[in-house]
């Protein structure tokens, strides 16, 4: 081969390599978005506050009377009934100071029956000036002195049979009984402490405090008349599950806390399983009103931006419209929007990051959770 023909082919092979080097790349796809599409509905707003269980009745049982612990009649933690025995104090002094009042009583009746008998023997010789007025006198004051003094027997008796009735110590309502704080052998009544506590726990009461702004708006409609079960309370467990019973509105203090500003409120739930105890804490929720066409978006559409919120819509040529909104109530996992949006919006949930003012996007219905987000996406089921 000539040698200026190789030159000629290795020039244009070059050509060719250079114009091949600047030849430009396709440009990258739109990025992938996904989306909700706005329509109204009506939300149920919900509050929740912090709240203290408590026994319907939490009854101390105490000694009445000072003696010795005999023995211990229950099994801590079960089920008791009014009236059954919870402790024994030693009954033997008390039935002795019974049986002597007792005695004292007899004593006493006798000597009555003989001056009743003297009054009646002097009275028609007083008339017959047998005997002197003197002596009726002092016949009849003997007598009512001694049935004075058999009075004071009956009550003297009466009181020691109730001292003995107080060495048994029984529960005085149906319950759960708590751990004894005291031992057999052990002398009580002197000190008045607790010997144990019976809680009343079906119903159950839960205790919770609101701010004077909530029962103004709130809970003087709930208390002023009306059916309480049109508010059902919920109570939401410690491991976050919510108890499978419904409860009702049962008092509202008579004061607001002046150095908290809140009120107390009452509520009760059925505990016939006796799954909740005293002393447990969890969240009242309590559903105090309704929203009617709530647009709902849900929360990670929403970016705060300098005290203001704002949201990323999809317009009809898919690209992105930034929207500021004006938030509301907060539902679940979602903001109720009052102004901002429109029905029928399409709304960015998944790839804000992406999502620039004016950027070409390619719209992919959200795969995610919509539960209480008004939406009718074709992903919504």
């Amino acid at each position: 081969m000539p040698i200026q023909r190789t030159y000629r082919v290795v020039y244009l092979s070059l050509i060719m390599v250079t114009f091949g080097c600047h030849k430009q790349a396709p440009p990258p796809p739109p990025p992938e978005v996904q989306f909700i599409t706005l329509t109204q509905t009506n939300v149920p707003i919900s509050e929740e506050w912090i709240g203290t269980l408590a026994g319907f009745v939490d009854a101390q049982i105490r000694a009445q009377v000072t003696g010795y612990l005999q023995t211990q009649n229950y099994n801590e933690g079960s089920a008791v009934k009014k009236g059954d025995l919870m402790f024994q104090i030693d009954p033997r002094t008390f039935q002795a100071a019974l049986d002597q009042a007792k005695a004292k009583l007899a004593q006493d009746k006798a000597i009555a029956h003989r001056t009743a008998l003297d009054v009646k023997r002097y009275k028609p010789l007083a008339k017959e000036q047998a005997v002197s007025q003197q002596e009726l006198d002092q016949a009849i004051q003997a007598d009512l002195s001694a049935d004075a003094q058999v009075q004071a027997d009956d009550a003297s008796v009466t009181n020691a049979l109730l001292n003995l009735e107080f060495t048994r110590i029984t529960s005085p309502v149906d319950g759960i009984a708590g751990t004894a704080q005291a031992q057999i052998g052990d002398l009580v009544g002197q000190s008045g402490s607790v010997l144990t506590t019976v809680s009343t726990v079906n119903p159950i009461k839960v205790y919770f405090q609101v701010n004077e702004k909530s029962y103004l708006t709130f809970w003087q409609k709930y208390v002023g008349g009306g059916d309480t079960n049109d508010f059902p309370m919920q109570l939401i467990l410690s491991d976050g599950s919510t108890y499978h019973e419904k409860g009702r509105f049962y008092y509202v203090d008579r004061e607001v806390n002046p150095n908290t500003g809140t009120l107390q409120i009452g509520g009760l739930f059925s505990n016939a399983d006796f799954v909740l105890r005293p002393g447990q804490y969890g969240r009242v929720r309590v559903q105090t009103h309704v929203i009617t066409n709530a647009l709902v978006v849900p929360q990670r559409a929403v970016v705060e931006l300098q005290g203001g919120y704002q949201v990323s819509t999809i317009g009809e040529t898919n690209q992105i419209q930034l929207k500021n909104v004006k938030v509301g109530d907060q539902i679940s996992e979602g903001w109720v929007i009052e102004s901002g949006l429109n029905p029928g919006d399409r709304v960015v949930v998944e790839g804000t990051q992406k999502a620039k003012e004016g950027q070409l996007v390619t719209p992919k219905p959200y795969t995610g959770d919509t539960n209480n987000v008004s939406t009718n996406s074709p992903a919504q089921k």
